[in-house]
């Protein structure tokens, strides 16, 4: 099996750790061996690279160790799980990616000044789901003029003539999924059960 260079060049540093955690607490291979189970001679192929290390060799160790697995791998530490957010103007609004890495869907927050409210109605490729977080959103789609408060949401082809805002009233914080060439967003939810089926 083929390992990138990062596993490979892990993979190579496992034999010395296991040796130099041994001999830094005074444990010879025949006392691992007992206490691990495992023969001194695969041990000891451990430690020089000769034998593939695998969990069902490392977890014996660790255990007699008592050390966590990832001490005997060298696992990477975590990274930082934090989104960097830059938030944006455009279009009079400020606007903050919320994905990070290139794709059909792209989501993002936006806030919508209370002057954001005569409709300038527009036609372009995609698909566009929005939700409301605070405040009144004003939604003019073709025939429709919808206000849409929190916690409610609307979904649209934006190939048709379209305008969202404020009422005038105050800012509006809403999210929004769009795909550019008219990908959807798929909703997975689970069917409530039908009267006649909960009766049967």
């Amino acid at each position: 099996m083929d390992h990138s260079p990062a596993i490979a060049r892990a993979l190579s540093e496992v034999g010395p750790r296991l040796k130099r955690l041994r001999t830094e607490r005074g444990v010879t291979l025949s006392a691992l061996s007992e206490a691990t189970g495992i023969s001194k001679s695969t041990l000891s192929r451990l430690e020089s690279g000769r034998r593939r290390p695998s969990l069902e060799l490392l977890l014996p160790i660790a255990q007699a160790h008592q050390v966590p697995l990832d001490e005997l791998v060298g696992a990477p530490e975590v990274g930082d799980p934090r989104v960097r957010m830059t938030p944006r103007r455009a279009n009079g609004q400020v606007v903050v990616p919320l994905t990070r890495q290139p794709g059909p869907l792209q989501t993002f927050k936006s806030v919508l000044p209370a002057s954001r409210k005569t409709p300038e109605l527009c036609t372009h490729e995609g698909y566009e789901w929005l939700y409301v977080l605070s405040g009144r959103l004003r939604l003019v789609l073709a025939d429709h003029d919808l206000v849409l408060g929190p916690g409610e949401a609307a979904e649209f082809d934006t190939r048709l003539p379209h305008w969202f805002g404020t009422t005038g009233e105050g800012p509006v914080e809403m999210l929004s999924i769009f795909g550019r060439q008219g990908e959807r967003m798929h909703v997975r939810a689970k069917p409530r059960a039908r009267a006649g089926a909960a009766r049967d």
